[in-house]
Formats: structure tokens, sequence, C-alpha cells
């Protein structure tokens, strides 16, 4: 293991981020035409739906963090290359919010209307498909694009295929824990994996550098993942922004409910019954909730999204040594296991 000798905090890393991409993002965002600009602030939270701007709840920047810590890593500095790297991974995975709001119902994001909530389908599928084509659009500024569209291409490809599993999950009774990991390999993990990735081929890392870096993005992208299901179920919606339980009214298969349902326990054979007979209603939701729990369902989640953590930390481990700093990946990493929202 190699860090600094200087320990940061997540929220530093987070702020340090944040601060590099805020600028070239809202430049990018910029170039829209109205109707779609005004769209995809609202959805960053920078104005309201008339355009008018205010201070409310916006992201953390997540997965630029992890791009531009990745590239830290690798070479001790972040480059232009790396930040546009930053702002066309944070252009990709809003797509990837605005569509997925639309394709769950959800009518609620950070405690904000959804972009579709707010402005109708038809616009939160435009304003999706131009956050896409203005990622593509920031890499292809410079001869060094290629490459780096390809993977980030490629990653939103495999992000659809996994949108397209979960979607065929729902509709599954009986789904097992290996089948959720495959499907969340790309929902989620496929987008954290391929930040990391980028970062690191934006800073000119070796080919062990990138696969190691990717790995270990990709464990971390599937402990975010599992965390975000105990939220979903378990969370303070004051935090989270979306009501506790809403997903268990789509009967969507997170790991706590496939976990539960696998557990053999009489709670959990309650809880396959409701979902048999699609019988939880708004009133059922806080009994079904408790059905997860008692069958081990968030224990059993939160135990599994621990051993991702732990091979994640394994796989920057690999390269001990080859690696300038990684300090502020393990930082991240350890943030996605330790959020309340």
């Amino acid at each position: 293991m190699t860090t600094n000798s200087t320990v940061v905090t997540a929220t530093e890393v987070l702020r340090r981020s944040a601060d590099q991409i805020d600028g070239p993002l809202r430049a990018a965002i910029a170039q829209l035409p109205e109707p779609l600009r005004i769209g995809a602030g609202f959805h960053f939270g920078w104005w309201d739906a008339g355009g008018n701007h205010i201070t409310g709840a916006t992201g953390k920047m997540v997965r630029p963090a992890f791009a531009l810590s990745a590239a830290r890593a690798v070479s001790g500095q972040v480059s232009d290359t790396a930040v546009r790297v930053g702002v066309a991974v944070e252009l990709a995975h809003n797509f990837s919010l605005v569509h997925d709001d639309v394709l769950d119902g959800d009518r609620t994001r950070r405690g904000r209307p959804t972009v579709w909530a707010q402005f109708g389908v038809p616009h939160a599928i435009l304003i999706g498909d131009a956050l896409l084509a203005l990622a593509s659009q920031v890499l292809t500024h410079h001869d060094d694009s290629i490459e780096l569209c390809a993977e980030l291409n490629s990653t939103v490809i495999a992000l659809c295929a996994g949108q397209h599993q979960d979607m065929l999950l729902e509709k599954q009774l009986h789904v097992s824990p290996a089948d959720y990991l495959e499907m969340a390999g790309g929902k989620t993990a496929a987008l954290v994996a391929s930040a990391c990735a980028l970062g690191a081929m934006a800073s000119g890392a070796s080919p062990a550098q990138t696969a190691a870096l990717r790995q270990f993005g990709h464990h971390v992208g599937l402990a975010f993942q599992l965390v975000d299901d105990v939220l979903g179920l378990f969370g303070d919606p004051a935090l989270t922004g979306k009501p506790a339980g809403a997903d268990l009214l789509r009967y969507k298969k997170s790991m706590p409910v496939v976990a539960a349902m696998q557990s053999g326990t009489a709670a959990g054979d309650e809880l396959t019954e409701l979902y048999r007979a699609q019988a939880i209603t708004v009133d059922l939701v806080p009994h079904a909730v408790d059905l997860v729990a008692r069958a081990g369902g968030k224990e059993w989640t939160e135990m599994e999204a621990e051993r991702c953590y732990e091979l994640a930390l394994d796989s920057l481990d690999a390269v001990d040594g080859r690696i300038g700093t990684d300090e502020a990946l393990r930082v991240l990493a350890k943030l996605m296991i330790n959020r309340n929202r």
C-alpha cells in the first residue's frame, strides 16, 4: 500500500474533485440549446424549471472523483485530459439517472422532482440523450480521444445491458445473489470501473495499472449498489431524498430482498408470497421492510458490501509500488460503504 503522508478525508477528496469539474461541466451544459439546457440544469440542481438560479441539493460528483483520483494515483497530478474524463463520466452518469427515473417511475431525486415529473417523459428522454451525446463531445476535442471514447461507449452499452437485465429480474420471482451481482456489475459497477480506468488512461497508466484500477472500481461499484439497496429500504428519506421502501411497490429485486427470499426463513417465505401475489400496498410497505430485516436480508447485504470493499482494496494492493498515491481512492472506497444517502 502506498499513501501520502498527509491524511485526506472523503469530504476533501470530493470537494477537490468538484472544484475541478464544476466549471468545465457547467461550460459543457451551456453548449446545449435552451430547452435542453434548462432541463439539464434543473436536473443538476442549479436552477428551477424556469431557469432561475437556486441553491439546492446537487450530486456529490463521486464518479469524477474516482476518475481524478485514479489519474492522480498514476501520475501524481490531474491533467486537462483527466478533467475532461471526469466531466464526461459525470455527464454519462446523469444521462443514466434521468432515464432511470423514467424507467422506474421515480418522481423525486435529492428531494426535488425528477426531470420527467417536472417536464414530462418525452422531454426527459431528450435531455438524457443530450447529456450522453455531450459526454462524447467533451472527449473528442483532442487527439487522445479515440481510446477514451471507445472506453466510455462500451461502458454505456454495459450500463444499458445491466439496466435491461434489472427489468427482466423484476419479472422473475426467484433470483439468486449471483444473478443480482451480474446485473449490478453492468448497471452500476461498470461506470465506476470505467471512471477509474479512464482516469488511469488519461495519465498514461500501464495496462497492468489500468486493469487493476478498473477491477478496483468494479468492486467499489458493487459495494456502492449494495449499500444503495439497503438505504432504499432502511434509509432516512430526509437524507436519501426518496421514500423508503418505494422499490417494494414495484416488486424490484434489490439485494436485501433477494437475500431475504433465499434465506429459508418464515419471514423470507412470507415476503416471497407477497411478491408472488403482488400484494404489497403502501400500507404494507413497513411490514414488508420488516420482513426483509427479520429474514436477514439487510445484514447479508451489508456483509456482501464489506466483502466487495475488501476485494477493491486487494486490487489496489496488487499494484503496490507502481501507483504514485492511492490514499484518495481508499478514502472514496470507504465512503461507499459508510454513507447514509
